[in-house]
């Protein structure tokens, strides 16, 4: 359970003190400045990696007025920072990898592939290709570095500076294993002449595999896997023993792809592009594994029948539910189609979540993280090569959804334990398992555990967690055998962190509410830090901003304390004002599994700078983390499962409740806006409850989760063929009749993430139920993520003209009691 630090609507104030001073007088703000293109702002530190000897850290920056980054070194002993020109950055490293023995290191420059020699500081590019290389990592015995370009693995080999493919794939049947049929075999039975050739050339094919088999400079003879596969992902052992390679069916039907249509264009034609498909027009395609054995030469499948549940149904409830009623209206096609398989689909779940395909630095142990279709199981599974066959080590079953975060893993340096995240207490937790033991629980604790580094001496875990409290986040470290966490950081911002290749430093960018992330460097033992960057500009610092408070609403739906971020006047005195005198907007920040409640410089950059001048306007503002959101646990997550829209609202109404109660907010003027999933609850605010709020704003809103995609949709709502009732309760467009507060609709004309016809059906919607006070403003070159700053500024003009016309003003009622 979350703590629940007070009772009632009452409101704890959890900021240092530092950071609630009353601000100086300033310059009034205004929308051109805030809504301007924020290069005006400073440029945030991003991607900072080690040089290969540890000297130095590289980072980048983006170029004023244009998109391009800036590489840029700094020496961390005196914090001086060089900016590269291109001649420089052709000398400059990548984050590098190294070999067991710490002799040689390599990284990608380019897309090409470089190699270190660390005792003679001698550097070799391995590559110079048109390709993008990638992925490098040393064989076990250090001899060869290995990499990748796409799909297609390569050796190479340091003492002869020979490279050589790993393995060679061919996605198509043998050719040579074809059989011939009757016709093909009467003529090799009637003539001897077609029967010689056959000989000859089967004896060419022989000669060449005893070559092959003798002479290990010979290129490896292909395996032919089959051309009803293509595939997904491969992983080299770094034995280079064993190839996994995970597969999907060739030509699988992804469905019918919405289209998006480009207006304004350079042509001065409309152009269509495709979007992603629908939720429930087919599932993603469904996965297997090979293992290859790269030194005899063979092929085996990787069978997935025998992990643990996957042959359960764990919506067996609903499906029966959905069954009945499609068979009692006559409709047996549909309900036969959602028969439940008797082994369920799965994937690979991604590298880019966390999971993936990890080897043990020795290559004699390799794990895979599989995820199932239907989005309610996880299993990480080792490769038992002796029998060529998974054995599950941990599976993670959720009756809502597995989250797609906190999913990384990997193996202890002795090769034979893993280690991973699970979810399965409530919260986010490290783990620890030999292969053929018990797992151990490494943290423990009702806070999340992200982004686990193990040190390079193999003793440490370097963690980011908000052990301290949700909203705050720094970098602690546990023993690899379990113990007590250890503070390292104390940025209470902490975006990310890097430690150094011996081991000894930790590269840390960190940020705060009004400073963009910047990096710094401390002992990884813990330390005073240094500071490396400064790349704010006066313009920006030097305006008296409003610190937000982070304080606690106490949910009336036994829920807990909903963290908030609460903007308002200096030096405000709630005992002077009258009740019910000021205007409020709550903001609602969007993606729904996010958080906007923290101590770090906020994806919300401007939205903030917004709250500031609606402040300066008279307004008070709730920015909140209802549930769904990130940071709060496992049942703080799924409490949307299948009612989207519903926990939520229960919040930002208790939100309101607490503006109103403690900070003598008007109920009657009290505005609502957001974009995204923020634009979702928007119309689900003014739709399910009437009259609470005076106006609303809903930027690029789901107004029809069906029209949405399948990896994020089906997550929560199941597929809505199979789960039709969770839909239905979770789209705003079926609540369009409730309409009776302005709505201000607001979408990027070429948006491909939410389609811009979700909010045209929804204008269409109220046009033929004849609601009033209803508008729609298309911005012709927006995706879902505004770039422009012309178009912020209209957005954004438009949502204040919005609350200064309908909620701001006193109403007539307020007037005469």
């Amino acid at each position: 359970m979350r703590r629940l630090l007070l009772a009632g609507l009452v409101v704890f104030c959890l900021m240092p003190a530092a950071s609630i001073a009353a601000p100086a007088a300033a310059t009034p703000l205004d929308m051109e400045t805030i809504m301007a293109n924020p290069d005006w702002i400073g440029q945030a530190v991003q991607d900072p990696y080690w040089s290969v000897d540890g000297r130095s850290l590289y980072y980048s920056l983006k170029r004023d007025g244009s998109p391009v980054l800036d590489l840029y070194r700094v020496d961390p002993a005196s914090g001086h920072s060089v900016k590269l020109d291109p001649a420089a950055m052709a000398q400059a490293e990548g984050p590098a990898v190294f070999d067991r023995a710490h002799r040689h290191a390599a990284f990608i420059l380019h897309g090409d592939v470089f190699l270190v020699d660390l005792g003679a500081g001698r550097r070799l590019q391995v590559t110079r290709t048109p390709q993008k290389e990638s992925a490098p990592q040393f064989s076990s015995d250090g001899r060869a570095l290995q990499f990748r370009e796409g799909n297609d693995w390569y050796s190479y080999d340091l003492a002869s500076a020979v490279t050589a493919p790993a393995a060679v794939l061919k996605f198509a049947d043998d050719p040579h294993a074809k059989k011939p049929d009757a016709l093909g075999q009467q003529q090799l039975d009637l003539f001897k002449t077609l029967r010689e050739i056959k000989a000859d050339k089967q004896a060419m094919r022989d000669a060449d595999k005893a070559l092959d088999a003798a002479d290990p400079s010979r290129a490896p003879a292909p395996f032919w896997l089959g051309d009803g596969i293509e595939p997904v992902d491969t992983e080299l052992s770094p034995d280079g023993r064993w190839m996994l390679v995970v597969t999907t069916p060739k030509d699988y039907k992804a469905g019918k792809a919405p289209q998006v249509t480009h207006y304004v264009t350079d042509s001065g034609y409309a152009e269509q592009q495709d979007a992603r498909v629908y939720v429930g027009h087919n599932d993603p395609a469904p996965q297997s594994l090979l293992l290859l054995d790269l030194a005899n030469h063979k092929q085996y499948p990787l069978k997935t029948d025998a992990l643990p549940g996957i042959k359960d149904d764990p919506l067996k409830a609903i499906r029966e539910h959905t069954v009945a009623a499609l068979e009692k209206a006559g409709k047996t096609d549909q309900a036969k189609a959602l028969k439940a398989p008797d082994v369920r689909p799965l994937t690979v779940f991604s590298a880019d979540n966390g999971g993936g395909i990890v080897w043990s630095d020795d290559g004699s142990q390799a794990a895979v993280q599989l995820r199932a279709i239907d989005n309610k199981d996880r299993w990480i599974a080792s490769v038992d090569f002796s029998k060529h066959a998974l054995v599950t080590q941990q599976r993670l079953t959720d009756n809502a959804w597995i989250n797609w975060n906190f999913n990384d893993f990997g193996w202890l340096r002795n090769s034979h334990t893993l280690w991973y995240l699970s979810e399965q207490t409530g919260f986010s937790q490290l783990y620890s398992k030999p292969l053929d033991g018990k797992a151990t629980a490494l943290t423990s604790g009702t806070f999340e555990v992200s982004h686990p580094q193990l040190s390079e001496d193999g003793k440490w875990f370097y963690l980011r967690t908000n052990q301290a409290a949700p909203y705050s986040y720094d970098v602690y470290r546990v023993p690899v055998t379990g113990g007590a966490l250890t503070r390292v950081t104390r940025y209470q911002g902490m975006e990310e962190f890097s430690l150094s290749p011996d081991g000894s430093q930790l590269a840390v960018l960190h940020s705060s509410p009004y400073m963009l992330p910047q990096l710094a460097v401390q002992p990884s033992s813990g330390g005073a830090p240094r500071k490396l960057t400064d790349t704010m500009k006066p313009a920006f610092t030097a305006h008296a901003w409003i610190a937000p408070k982070i304080v606690e609403v106490k949910s009336s739906h036994g829920a807990g304390s909903i963290y908030a971020k609460y903007y308002g006047p200096a030096n405000e005195s709630a005992a002077s004002e009258p009740a019910g005198s000021k205007p409020a907007v709550i903001f609602v920040h969007g993606a729904g599994y996010l958080q906007d409640v923290t101590l770090s410089w906020g994806h919300y950059f401007r939205e903030q700078m917004f709250h500031n001048l609606l402040v300066q306007q008279g307004y008070v503002v709730l920015d909140m983390d209802y549930r769904a959101s990130e940071g709060y646990g496992r049942a703080w997550r799924t409490a949307i499962y299948r009612q989207m829209g519903h926990p939520e609202l229960e919040d930002l109404l208790d939100g309101k409740a607490w503006l109103v109660k403690n900070h003598h907010v008007d109920p009657a003027r009290v505005g609502i806006y957001g974009g995204s999933y923020g634009g979702f609850m928007t119309e689900m605010s003014l739709l399910r409850a009437p009259g609470e709020f005076a106006a609303g704003a809903a930027l690029r809103p789901v107004s029809d989760w069906t029209l949405y995609n399948h990896e994020y949709t089906a997550n929560i709502l199941n597929d809505p063929q199979l789960d039709p009732e969770a839909f239905k309760t979770s789209s705003p467009i079926e609540y369009a009749d409730q309409l009776r507060d302005p709505l201000l609709i607001e979408h990027g004309l070429i948006d491909d993430n939410v389609l811009t016809e979700d909010s045209i059906r929804m204008y269409q919607r109220l046009v033929e139920l004849h609601k009033k006070n209803f508008w729609m403003s298309l911005y012709p070159l927006e995706r879902h993520g505004f770039v422009h700053a012309d178009s912020w500024y209209d957005e954004y003009r438009r949502i204040d003209e919005l609350f200064e016309t309908y909620v701001k003003p006193v109403k007539a009622a307020a007037v005469g009691s």
